[in-house]
């Protein structure tokens, strides 16, 4: 616990302004734009969902949607015939249940369709304030490598890390942990010589440890603050 609450800190340290990196301005859209992250890029979802938005406005609209037209504006994500149905099916589910609102609690959200905890808790946390641990591929990557947890199923993921991490911290240590996932801790080829974690990370040394190799792996805009951050650890 004291190691992971002291790379935590250095999360904090490394990204304080971290932040859910899809564009949304309602729990709804956020909803949405979470279920199309699914198998692309967030920046493939932000350049689909502005024209989305603006066409479709509440859960009625999604629910009533005309299919082809749907699928249209979500073709560039991949996979948009099996995401025009969640989404209308998400669309028709909140309309029937919750009056076309997204409901702001993880036992209802979980039962629509296309949404499961990790998507729920991205909503909860960034959409209502409820601190959540949101589990993709970077997150369970990552604390396994940093041996916070062994496991593999992504509840039971959750639940080991929310053991060790204060309740409060959660959602901003989700977003700090795909932040370094996504631009210092890659799956292949981790920047380990220029990680400011890596005193503390029991995988050091399974991407190049040298500090200019290493280097050329970060990205990202942070990218000067974190090289700056490891040179100094």
């Amino acid at each position: 616990m004291r190691r992971a609450r002291r790379m935590k800190r250095c999360l904090d340290d490394e990204f304080p302004d971290a932040h859910c990196e899809l564009d949304f301005t309602t729990p709804l859209e956020l909803l949405v734009a979470v279920v199309l992250s699914a198998q692309t890029t967030d920046v493939r979802v932000n350049q689909v969902t502005p024209a989305l938005f603006a066409r479709y406005r509440t859960a009625a609209d999604y629910a009533g949607a005309d299919r082809a037209e749907l699928e249209e504006y979500l073709r560039p994500t991949g996979f948009f015939r099996a995401k025009a149905n969640s989404v209308m099916g998400l669309g028709a589910a909140l309309v029937e249940r919750y009056d076309g609102e997204v409901p702001g609690k993880l036992k209802d959200l979980v039962t629509l369709p296309g949404v499961g905890r990790k998507t729920a808790n991205v909503v909860l946390g960034d959409a209502f304030g409820v601190p959540g641990i949101t589990v993709d591929t970077h997150f369970g990557r990552l604390v396994r490598r940093w041996g916070w947890t062994e496991e593999e199923d992504p509840v039971k993921v959750e639940h080991a890390v929310g053991e060790l991490i204060p309740r409060k911290e959660w959602t901003l240590l989700s977003h700090r942990t795909i932040f370094h996932g996504r631009r210092v801790c890659h799956a292949r080829k981790p920047a380990c010589g220029a990680c400011p974690l890596a005193k503390m990370c029991p995988s050091y040394g399974v991407g190049p440890t040298g500090f200019e190799e290493a280097a050329k792996l970060v990205k990202g805009e942070e990218r000067e603050h974190i090289l700056e951050l490891a040179a100094r650890r």
